[in-house]
């Protein structure tokens, strides 16, 4: 890994700001209504300081294309399909509609691992946003890079099995189905083009997925909004995520929560019991 030494430490500092009409649109999304307190609820900054590359600089995937200039964040490794794994975030403050925005992103590690389906590159990317000058959000993403798919892999993942996911033991549930006009608008407020997103044909025959998958912080959002009915608005100060398997659009998802020894313990679950995503909140 030693070729990539020089993107450790790389930071990339972005402006923006939460218009009400963008902040509108993603509770429009999410059919949500604005608080009483008129902050936005916790996720909101997934959709803020999004990559803005030109449609000539964008990848066969649809993600911004790396290369070794100074200009390219991301290292250019040579492993096609990228996913978001995991998060751990820290809210500081939260975030109304006005505020103006800055984020810089530093590359905090870069690693190599001999996986099951073959070499994985794991990159540790640091976020801090701001709002009005206030730290609102610290956050470390894990990305994955992997090989790409063979024509002949199969499908992922598997057709639902003959298991039944029972909410028994969790002290919150909810069942929402995410379909393709809810992944196209998290994709347009997010400004992500990945195509196992949106684009069907790709994501089945390239990517070698079963559907549309549904983004990751997607189903993170989704599981904040749970913690939020239960324990009322920006009431989380740490929340980690980490994605098991892929949800595909169209099919149900539940959403559970409850209590743990230390803070509380949430996940996403296919209609079978397929774990979907792992979470932990603290408050």
């Amino acid at each position: 890994m030693g070729e990539y030494s020089p993107w450790i430490g790389r930071e990339q500092q972005v402006s923006d700001r939460l218009s009400e009409e963008h902040a509108a649109r993603w509770l429009a999304t999410f059919d949500l209504p604005l608080n009483r307190d008129r902050f936005m609820p916790q996720g909101i900054h997934f959709a803020l300081c999004t990559p803005d590359a030109a449609t000539g600089q964008l990848g066969e995937d649809g993600h911004p294309r790396r290369d070794d200039s100074p200009d390219s964040f991301l290292p250019p490794i040579p492993l096609p399909r990228r996913m978001w794994a995991s998060s751990d975030i820290a809210f500081r403050a939260p975030i109304a509609p006005g505020a103006a925005i800055s984020r810089t992103s530093r590359i905090a590690s870069i690693r190599e691992k001999d996986g099951a389906s073959g070499k994985l590159a794991f990159v540790n990317v640091e976020h801090q946003t701001a709002a009005n000058g206030t730290l609102s959000v610290v956050e470390t993403q894990t990305l994955v890079f992997r090989a790409a798919a063979g024509e002949s892999a199969p499908l992922s993942p598997p057709e639902a099995g003959d298991g039944q996911f029972k909410a028994d033991g969790w002290d919150a549930h909810r069942c929402v189905t995410p379909e393709p006009r809810l992944l196209f608008r998290y994709s347009a407020l997010t400004f992500n083009t990945h195509r196992i997103h949106y684009d069907a044909p790709y994501a089945r025959d390239i990517e070698r997925y079963r559907g549309l998958v549904v983004h990751g912080p997607l189903t993170a959002s989704l599981l904040l909004q749970l913690a939020a009915r239960e324990l009322g608005d920006n009431a989380i100060n740490s929340f980690g995520f980490r994605g098991m398997s892929p949800a595909i659009a169209g099919e149900a998802l539940h959403l559970v929560m409850r209590q743990a020894d230390e803070g509380y313990e949430l996940g996403a679950y296919a209609c079978d019991g397929r774990q979907i995503m792992s979470a932990r909140a603290l408050i």
